[in-house]
């Protein structure tokens, strides 16, 4: 059975509004085509994808697993058009996703300049799926720091990013410049394992507030500094490795040749 990737995009706008309507609106197609749509796509895969209710709807546990899914197969297809489309134009680009807090900018530029022709793009990733990003082409090469699931990509280690801890500027710890994991016992750790924040900023704001402390790279506490918030180095955490990225399929001589610079430019 082949997916419909257009029903698969309608299955995603519903979950995400969890409204027929406020669905339809958005994708510009009248509410009863999209129902008929959503209707086509669970007899397709053989399973009730929604619970429907008078007001609103929700993802049943085959549709949760869908919804996870989908998004890497859209942009896996999104990006084979994209190259598709390059390609038949006669470009040669360059998508280079970064991590929050790493600066990718001395290798674009180093690379520019003995690759004038390459049109390079950026794209900032999300923490939680930087290496993802990789995998389904939405980035053609990543700057990324570890840990991530390695499967299917291609690494070459560039370096490493101390951990720090970020504390509320009046912490009883707030005064030291280094510190012990086992001087953190007994305070709140805002841990993204239990709760995915939708940006750093957001857990930057909790920290600032009171409401707990967190542990995070260097880069990522230099880069969104504020006022309300100190780091201070922990000095028996490991350094988190940075390393450059490419799926293992992807073979061309331009993405060779950017991780020769980037490596040297970065390393």
């Amino acid at each position: 059975m082949d997916l419909d990737l257009r029903k698969l995009r309608y299955f995603r706008a519903v979950a995400e509004f969890g409204h027929f309507g406020r669905a339809a609106e958005q994708l510009f197609i009248a509410q009863p085509v999209l129902s008929r749509q959503i209707r086509a796509l669970e007899r397709e895969l053989g399973c009730e994808l929604l619970a429907r209710t008078t007001r609103s709807v929700k993802l049943t546990p085959a549709g949760e697993q869908l919804f996870a899914d989908s998004a890497g197969v859209l942009a896996a297809a999104d990006s084979a058009t994209r190259r598709a489309h390059e390609v038949a134009r006669g470009l040669t680009r360059l998508v280079v996703g970064f991590a929050p807090g790493l600066r990718v900018s001395g290798a674009v530029r180093a690379f520019a300049e003995v690759a004038p022709e390459v049109e390079i793009r950026l794209l900032h990733l999300n923490w939680y799926d930087q290496a993802e990003a990789v995998r389904d082409g939405r980035a053609d090469v990543g700057y990324l720091r570890q840990p991530f699931d390695p499967d299917g990509l291609r690494t070459v280690p560039v370096g490493s990013d101390p951990t720090v801890v970020c504390l509320p500027a009046q912490h009883r710890l707030a005064g030291r410049r280094r510190l012990k994991s086992n001087e953190l016992a007994g305070e709140l750790i805002l841990d993204p394992a239990a709760r995915r924040f939708a940006t750093i900023e957001e857990k930057l704001e909790l920290i600032a507030a009171g409401e707990g402390i967190a542990i995070l790279p260097r880069s990522v506490a230099r880069y969104y500094a504020r006022p309300g918030i100190v780091h201070r180095s922990v000095v028996d955490i490991d350094p988190l490795p940075t390393v450059l990225a490419i799926a293992t399929d992807r073979r061309q001589q331009h993405l060779q040749d950017f991780l020769d610079v980037a490596a040297d430019t970065l390393s």
